[in-house]
């Protein structure tokens, strides 16, 4: 079933989604101007992206492309950086997009086949940081795209959902599906995240008490409204049996072959009850959605970062997303928020500089979960 396209955005909604952004705005671009930016670094604007700018052009922070007065080498830096990051994957990470013809066996060439087929792609237009929206001339309503390399999420089902997400917290609790083509790859079965799936962590338990564990922390996310997918479900079930983990579902949940995972949702359910699962879980009781349940993933992805079981670039998105913005930016996750931006956005780091900066990530998460929980402010 399609998504409803979301209303289209005005310029009084537009002026009043800057007021949740603390930071300066100066006038709107005009039409013209608009159409010159277009012209000058040959792109388009999406229709609500220019009612958006056309309502006040954001600054005081170098994280908002100054369409104005902005440097070309800049922005056309920030404009490049979709294309360039999956450019990176493919070279250095053995990234090929299932559409293109056969990868070629040496590296050289490949990055050419690559580049051709990138440059018939849909054109990412920095919003925010390494927040991008399609540049679709006259349309409305794309959901807001985190792009870093092949590491690609939703952020915000539209411009107005993705400024209350991000600025306030507050945004919508399901998001849309990615609405073009090649991008949606990545965040609906590629190799980037989607925030509404599952951790992609990689296994770790060691006992029958982690893979339990492991077992509630699903429990945990489909919960709060995150999708499962089958694959996770069968290899939890896997590391649980092998850990000696006693359920009389284990065994047909573990052992379900890939044309059989239609099955894999309901023998979960059972797993859940015969391990006793579902009384232990926390309930909705505040006004924010989950929130006990939230906290409880935060600190579980904390240790998965810390345990090298997650990536903490990606670890630190879901946290931001799933944890910091559904819980009223809490100050006490702001620290992680801060060096999980550090480390993904763009235009204030090179890919070079990302081991310290993932490092600053595991620390922090390693800081947070020596303290009491949940952390305090």
């Amino acid at each position: 079933m399609n998504t409803p396209s979301p209303p289209r955005l005005t310029l009084d909604a537009a002026r009043a989604m800057q007021g949740m952004l603390r930071t300066e705005i100066g006038p709107g671009l005009t039409e013209r101007e608009l159409d010159a930016v277009e012209e000058r670094f040959g792109f388009t604007f999406s229709a609500d992206h220019r009612v958006f700018l056309g309502a006040g052009l954001p600054r005081g922070s170098s994280r908002w492309p100054d369409w104005r007065d902005g440097a070309a080498e800049d922005l056309e830096g920030r404009l490049a950086w979709p294309v360039e990051g999956v450019l990176f994957d493919v070279e250095h990470n053995g990234f090929w997009h299932r559409a293109w013809p056969p990868r070629p066996a040496g590296t050289s060439e490949a990055l050419r086949v690559a580049r051709t087929e990138l440059e018939s792609v849909p054109q990412l237009v920095p919003v925010y940081g390494h927040r991008y929206l399609p540049g679709t001339a006259g349309e409305h309503g794309h959901p807001v795209l985190s792009v870093w390399q092949t590491d690609i999420i939703l952020y915000g089902n539209d411009l107005a959902d993705y400024v209350h997400h991000e600025f306030t917290g507050r945004g919508a609790t399901l998001l849309a599906r990615s609405t073009v083509d090649f991008w949606s790859y990545f965040v609906e079965g590629g190799p980037g995240i989607d925030v509404t799936a599952p951790t992609p962590f990689s296994p770790y338990a060691t006992s029958a008490q982690d893979a339990v564990d492991c077992i509630r922390m699903l429990a945990l996310e489909r919960l709060i409204g995150r999708r499962h997918h089958p694959e996770q479900l069968v290899e939890a079930a896997l590391t649980a049996l092998v850990l000696d983990v006693e359920s009389e579902s284990l065994p047909l949940l573990a052992g379900l072959s890939r044309s059989e995972h239609e099955q894999a949702d309901a023998l979960f359910d059972q797993v859940l009850t015969e391990l006793d699962v579902p009384q232990g879980l926390p309930t909705d009781t505040t006004g924010l959605p989950w929130e006990a349940a939230r906290w409880e993933l935060v600190r579980w992805w904390l240790r998965l970062i810390v345990n090298g079981s997650l990536a903490p670039g990606a670890g630190g998105d879901l946290i931001t997303y799933e944890g910091w913005a559904a819980l009223a930016r809490p100050r006490s996750l702001r620290p992680l928020v801060d060096r999980t931006d550090a480390h993904n956005d763009p235009p204030t780091n090179r890919r070079a500089d990302r081991e310290p900066l993932a490092d600053a990530i595991v620390e922090e998460a390693r800081r947070m979960l020596a303290g009491p929980w949940p952390p305090r402010g």
